[in-house]
């Protein structure tokens, strides 16, 4: 049974140029029913973790490059995809209508399937740039990810939290993950900063061929952060991920999380989820930032979305949450 999409206004035109198609050459219907999980910048995790579930589970399976978590999250909303991953608080935002989704109101139809690995916010600066704490960023040249991007998110909530906007930087720059690293070691940039599981390619790129450092970030902000909200939490990024020299990292994070609709089908989130507990193990072989994932905190931590029919049939199927309907309300 394929699972229920809703037309978005930006496809209209495509669909009935296919339907014109479709009935000059006598073929079958217009929609395939394979499952389509929006990730991000082809550079990240995102992407890598699309593609681990796709081919996990035993449909037709396409894991598509987009801007990001907000993106993802509008997509949804507008029935483009079926499923989607994002940064938990960005699903938050999302749930309750807040912050960068204030003017669309909250999204009572998003549905939580799984949360995944831990994403550091990472900020990483030229070694020139005298850059060594997130307070040294202000008057420099930092790129705070494209609009629609999950870094770009966390990155305006920082800067809430720090007293500060886009005009204290000379200049903010927006440019999506896969191009920020070259930009650093040409020195158009002096800083970036990625809300990314580790290791990542872009961030190494950056630091073998400029000698870029990872920084720390913390200070009275960011503890405020971290202790207001269930969906940030301190992070370590470890060390020698980068290079022998490379220290540990102090910093904050988010998680990565697995969302759909209210309104895809039961049976398909249900497949899905299935695909990947079943084989969990042979999933964290996809990428190192998988290595801690357990049912235990995939299931618990950085979800404000009520979870989805398919997903709760499975969780209540292995005996990991109760029979009865939770009575999971968005976070205030």
């Amino acid at each position: 049974m394929p699972y229920n999409w809703k037309v978005s206004r930006h496809i209209l035109p495509r669909l009935g140029r296919a339907v014109s198609l479709l009935v000059l050459l006598g073929t079958g219907p217009v929609l395939a029913t394979e499952l389509v999980i929006a990730t991000a910048s082809p550079a990240g995790v995102y992407h890598i973790t699309g593609r681990a579930l796709c081919s996990l589970v035993d449909i037709p399976c396409e894991a598509r490059t987009s801007d990001g978590s907000a993106a993802n999250l509008a997509a949804l909303r507008d029935g483009e995809v079926p499923v989607a991953l994002a940064q938990s608080d960005l699903q938050h935002f999302a749930v309750t209508g807040s912050a960068g989704f204030s003017d669309q109101g909250p999204a009572p139809n998003l549905r939580a399937i799984a949360a995944l690995h831990s994403e550091p916010f990472t900020l990483v600066a030229r070694r020139d740039s005298g850059i060594t704490r997130f307070a040294d960023l202000r008057g420099h040249s930092v790129n705070v990810g494209n609009p629609g991007s999950g870094q770009r998110g966390t990155m305006m909530t920082l800067l809430e939290a720090w007293g500060w906007s886009l005009r204290d930087f000379r200049p903010a720059n927006e440019l999506p993950a896969d191009q920020q690293s070259l930009e650093l070691c040409h020195g158009n940039i002096d800083a970036m900063v990625y809300t990314v599981g580790h290791p990542n390619p872009s961030i190494a790129q950056a630091v073998r061929l400029c000698d870029a450092i990872l920084v720390d970030v913390g200070g009275e902000p960011v503890e405020r952060l971290v202790t207001g909200v269930p969906y940030l939490t301190r992070a370590t990024i470890a060390a020698g991920l980068y290079g022998e020299g490379q220290p540990a990292v102090e910093t904050f994070g988010a998680r990565a999380t697995l969302v759909t609709s209210a309104e895809v089908d039961e049976a398909l989130v249900y497949r899905l989820v299935a695909a990947l507990f079943d084989n969990l193990d042979a999933f964290k072989t996809f990428h190192p930032a998988y290595a801690e994932l357990s049912p235990e905190t995939m299931i618990t931590e950085g979800l404000s979305a009520p979870f989805h029919e398919g997903a709760l049939r499975y969780y209540r199927e292995q005996g990991w949450l109760p029979d009865e309907p939770p009575t999971t309300e968005p976070m205030p």
